[in-house]
């Protein structure tokens, strides 16, 4: 069985319970959730580990992105870790809450686009929908 770190945005986005992880449930894949409640230098490290001793890292990437190390990271694994990373870019978030959706910018699904092409280019998986991740890592 396959393990997979699940990084990417937080900021209230809950892909990863509504849309991910029931997925990878399904396909009997273990999984990494990196959110916590409390951040301590523990709840870091274990992301440290996770990240580098996972069998695949998936980066998903929502419009309520607030900050931007995640994207330094799947460009960074692309090149480290090729083979086992996967990037996706949601076009919607309508995970926060119902009444809530939000949407990237031209201009930021361009930039989303080349950062797409340059993980493919560095050998990393640039995925189209969550169901193809659950493909790819099961």
């Amino acid at each position: 069985m396959s393990r997979v770190f699940l990084g990417g945005t937080c900021n209230g986005s809950k892909w990863r319970e509504s849309k991910m992880i029931p997925l990878l449930k399904e396909k009997g894949v273990d999984y990494f959730n990196p959110v916590v409640e409390d951040w301590t230098e523990a709840a870091k490290q274990q992301e440290i580990y996770e990240r580098e001793n996972d069998d695949f890292v998936v980066y998903v990437i929502s419009p309520l992105i607030a900050g931007y190390y995640a994207l330094a990271e799947v460009v960074e694994d692309s090149i480290r870790r090729p083979e086992k990373t996967i990037f996706h870019v949601m076009g919607i978030d309508d995970t926060k809450t119902p009444e809530y959706s939000s949407t990237f910018t031209k201009s930021q699904v361009m930039s989303l686009d080349a950062i797409g092409k340059m993980v493919e280019r560095n050998g990393g998986t640039w995925c189209n929908t969550f169901e193809e991740i659950a493909e790819w890592v099961s």
